[in-house]
């Protein structure tokens, strides 16, 4: 497995969408395959903002975007709040919630593949992103160890980025 930044991102990115579907199957495990969503989703945000948005914001022509995917991230985590506060994992209201959720994340995914991630990959040397992956992992791996996507740290997170979104 590749170490490089991009390629451990758009790994995220596909994870997600595999989780989304299991997530609407109503036969699947909905309680284990949500979890599991919050788990990578809170993992993968922070640690993106900790150790790979930091170093793109250094390219001038990338700092507004890095600003606009940390609004998204947050964003993001407060569509994920809503969805776990969902209590009847077979109602309408969880489907809502999971199609808002769909909804701002595939936004978010879709727009950092076509700007950050295509910067990322014309602008930073190899070796660079091999760094910056190797990092993200680390900062990722360290939060999924400390169950970070367990509802009352997804409120932390939503309160402490509330400002980004208001």
């Amino acid at each position: 497995m590749s170490d490089d930044v991009v390629e451990l991102i758009l790994n995220d990115h596909r994870r997600f969408e595999e989780l989304m579907r299991g997530l609407r199957d109503k036969t699947s495990d909905r309680a284990k395959l949500r979890d599991d969503l919050s788990q990578l989703l809170v993992a993968h945000g922070e640690a993106e903002e900790r150790e790979v948005y930091p170093q793109l914001a250094k390219k001038a022509s990338e700092d507004d975007e890095v600003e606009h995917g940390e609004e998204e991230h947050a964003e993001i985590n407060k569509a994920l709040l809503e969805f776990l506060e969902v209590e009847d994992l077979d109602s309408d209201d969880y489907d809502e919630k999971l199609e808002e959720l769909a909804e701002v994340l595939n936004h978010h995914v879709n727009e950092e593949e076509q700007t950050l991630l295509n910067d990322a990959r014309e602008e930073l040397p190899q070796s660079e992103r091999d760094k910056l992956g190797a990092a993200f992992l680390v900062a990722r791996d360290t939060l999924l160890k400390t169950n970070c996507g367990r509802v009352e740290n997804v409120r932390l997170v939503v309160e402490k980025t509330k400002d980004r979104i208001d």
